[in-house]
């Protein structure tokens, strides 16, 4: 790896060589009145990021006040969007998933006092659909604090690796990482990993160390340009605000808690412990309101820094956690399967005070979700959703699209679940689930996994196995004293230094998720984690295990069953019929959904095995071929003095001679057939162009009248001999298959 700076008339251009590919940071050419401004472009990806930031500090905010918005522009991939308006509307999930992505590294590298809103935005001009755009947002994110005079302590970067065909391979392109076992992207600084997210097919804890070593190696060459960037044309840095608490306030609350804090803090139940620390919150603003004048805001600002510091030391020190539990201790699990009787599968899951319901539910492909993104993916057919209400948490809160946080928990058990699904051509169904979070205490995302994992057993999906996951923290001390802490709990990730989230099967890692408030996390701490979370993961998998086992034998009664048949595909046109005709009226007549590709695969779905079967017998009808010498039934469709033509196949027709309706000799069509009579035939011939000839002549049983010679038809239709039949035994349908 190299890289070289390029000097412009007004722009500053930097380049390295990343995965054999070059990256690009530029400033000075876009976007001249943000705090700062960069352009990064690798390969054909070109992403423009943007800082700025308010003059004035907003008010009544006690916390560090950032937004990401990450832009989707669809004329990036050459594409116009959807939908009546035909332009890009609410950011898609992607969209969403990449704000949060390009977030976590960033946040916990600015001033905490800083209280001036500062916006990011990142706006994808050019997607070649090879290099993902979201590593791109991450550094250009930096380059553009780093320019800036916004106090950062970066820079950070991020890159992505991938585990194909056995080999480690640093920013796999998008096709090499839907074949490999493993997408890490891991952000670092110059000193220490700050973030890690990956998806895997049971990649072991030792490829993914692996895979970060090498990610954060990768990432010293990107820092290294930005340092060179901020060298030519970084801004003087603004002063970072600097609040400490008066020390007389520190004393007085440190005087009333003395041995008050920890009883409160060291309840086992958490709606007693937060009762105890509600009254003692209490109680302290109501004490040193009225004999300090202290205001309320700075006296819980101190009561909140004595709660964490007891937590933290409690944990160091005693090897202690608030609920009593040791450091590797996994709190209470129950679960349950089966609970809502008309739904295709639902599971219950309980890990302490925090309590996921996830339900299952089947349909046809054609249910699928269309992706309108910049990406190679076009149709999901699996989705995982996730409901966080405020009544899981005890608070009244509005209700209504998904946020931030509901996408991303979402799409991470989303992420831990995929490799172990059956393949559509095993398994021709679409998939949702959805986790509605009932009681949240810590990892509701892993619990989610669990749940999910359990209703799509009981629902009888083929999975390749059991899912589960887990969510480990840390607290640090002094250099070398630390605490890897497994199954958090809320206050334990609030107050702690990890929220490591590691979801898998008995097999490997499936997914991960690593965000820490400290500026780089050791390997020793980092290799320590995987290696406890594993041992947690079995742990959980073996109580899933009590519960169910196995996949259900059978699908629900109320799922929908999907028949697969193939048919030629120049007959594809029959089943549609022009504008989609044909295919509407059997779906309307049979109540099944009807899903057809290129290659002649038809997949048939529907709760009535009557319906599939008819639906079935339809579409062979529509694409059968006439053969010479095959017997059909059908209708007599028009009249002609030569004879009848009758519609043995849907839109299909043959001619019945005058000669051939009867073993008798006919005088007039109309005194054998009219237009609607259900008549046998036989084809006798197909000519040069293509025309069908019938004969119900030939399918007559020999009746005594003809047999004594006598030439006049019979005296009703309703004789041995003139057999006008309401139903007639169809041929053998070939061999389907059923799902």
């Amino acid at each position: 790896m190299m890289w070289q700076g390029v000097s412009l008339a007004q722009s500053q251009s930097f380049q390295c060589e990343v995965g054999g590919r070059t990256l690009t940071i530029e400033t000075g050419t876009l976007a001249w009145q943000a705090n700062g401004a960069v352009t990064v472009r690798y390969g054909e990806t070109v992403v423009l990021v943007t800082v700025c930031t308010s003059k004035e500090a907003r008010e009544g905010t006690d916390f560090l006040p950032l937004t990401v918005d990450y832009e989707e522009r669809l004329y990036a991939a050459g594409k116009i969007p959807g939908g009546f308006i035909r332009r890009e509307g609410r950011p898609s999930e992607q969209a969403t998933l990449a704000s949060r992505l390009t977030d976590r590294p960033l946040r916990p590298l600015l001033p905490k006092t800083w209280r001036n809103e500062i916006q990011i935005v990142i706006t994808v001009l050019s997607a070649d659909q090879e290099n993902d755009p979201d590593m791109l947002a991450v550094i250009g994110g930096s380059a553009a604090l780093t320019i800036s005079d916004v106090p950062f302590d970066g820079p950070v970067s991020a890159v992505h690796v991938g585990y194909v065909d056995g080999q480690l391979i640093l920013n796999p392109t998008l096709v090499q990482v839907e074949a490999g076992q493993l997408d890490l992207v891991v952000a670092s600084t110059r000193q220490a990993v700050v973030m890690v997210e990956a998806g895997a097919r049971e990649a072991s804890e030792e490829i993914v160390t692996q895979a970060i070593k090498m990610g954060h190696e990768a990432n010293q060459v990107i820092i290294q340009l930005q340092e060179q960037l901020r060298q030519a044309c970084g801004k003087p840095k603004l002063a970072a605000p600097v609040t400490e608490p008066a020390p007389e306030l520190v004393a007085s609350v440190s005087s009333f808690l003395a041995d008050k804090l920890a009883p409160a803090l060291h309840q086992k139940q958490k709606s007693q412990r937060e009762q105890a620390l509600d009254s003692l919150r209490e109680a302290l603003v109501k004490s040193l309101s009225a004999s300090g004048g202290y205001p309320e805001a700075d006296i819980v600002a101190v009561f909140d820094s004595k709660v964490k510091s007891e937590l933290r030391a409690s944990i160091l020190e005693r090897k202690l956690r608030v609920d009593g539990r040791n450091l590797t201790e996994i709190r209470a699990i129950s679960s349950q399967v089966g609970l809502l009787p008309r739904t295709h599968g639902s599971a219950l899951f309980s890990r302490g005070h925090t309590q996921v319901l996830t339900i299952t539910t089947l349909g046809s492909t054609r249910e699928e979700q269309r992706i309108d993104g910049l990406g190679i993916e076009e149709t999901k057919r699996f989705m995982h959703h996730y409901n966080f209400p405020g009544f899981s948490s005890g608070e009244v809160k509005r209700t209504g699209s998904p946020g931030r946080r509901e996408i991303g928990h979402g799409a991470l058990a989303e992420r831990a679940l995929s490799p172990v699904l059956p393949g559509e051509l095993d398994f021709p169904y679409t998939i949702r689930l959805v986790s509605e979070v009932l009681t949240s205490s810590g990892s509701t995302s892993m619990a989610s996994v669990c749940a999910s994992s359990l209703s799509l057993m009981d629902a009888g999906i083929p999975i390749k196995g059991a899912v589960a996951g887990i969510a480990m923290g840390l607290v640090t001390g002094e250099p070398g004293n630390y605490a890897i802490l497994s199954d958090i709990e809320g206050l334990e990730d609030a107050y702690g230094d990890m929220d490591f989230k590691v979801a898998g099967t008995a097999q490997g890692i499936t997914a991960l998720q690593l965000d820490i408030k400290l500026k780089g996390i050791q390997w020793e701490i980092l290799e320590k984690a995987l290696s406890q979370a594993k041992d947690a993961r079995l742990f959980v998998l073996g109580k899933m295990q009590e519960t169910i086992s196995a996949n259900r034998a059978e699908l629900s009664p109320y799922a929908p069953r999907m028949y697969k048949i193939t048919i030629n595909p120049d007959k594809i046109g029959a089943v549609i019929g022009s504008g989609g005709k044909t295919i509407r009226s059997i779906i309307e007549e049979t109540k099944t959904t009807i899903d057809i590709d290129d290659d002649g695969t038809v997949l048939i779905g529907s709760s009535s095995a009557e319906g599939a079967d008819r639906a079935i017998e339809i579409i062979e009808s529509l694409t059968k071929d006439v053969e010479v010498g095959a017997v059909y039934t059908g209708k007599v469709t028009r009249i002609m003095n030569f004879g009848a033509m009758v519609e043995i196949l849907p839109g299909k027709e043959g001619l019945v001679h005058v000669s051939e309706l009867a073993d008798y000799r006919v005088a007039r069509v109309e005194d054998v057939v009219k237009v609607g009579d259900e008549v046998t035939v036989k084809v006798i011939e197909i000519d040069h162009m293509g025309r069908v000839n019938l004969s119900r002549r030939a399918v007559l049983a020999p009746s005594a009248k003809t047999l004594g010679g006598s030439q006049h038809p019979p005296e009703s239709s309703e004789s041995a001999d003139y057999p006008f039949k309401k139903s007639d035994p169809r041929p053998p349908r070939p061999e389907r298959k059923r799902f």
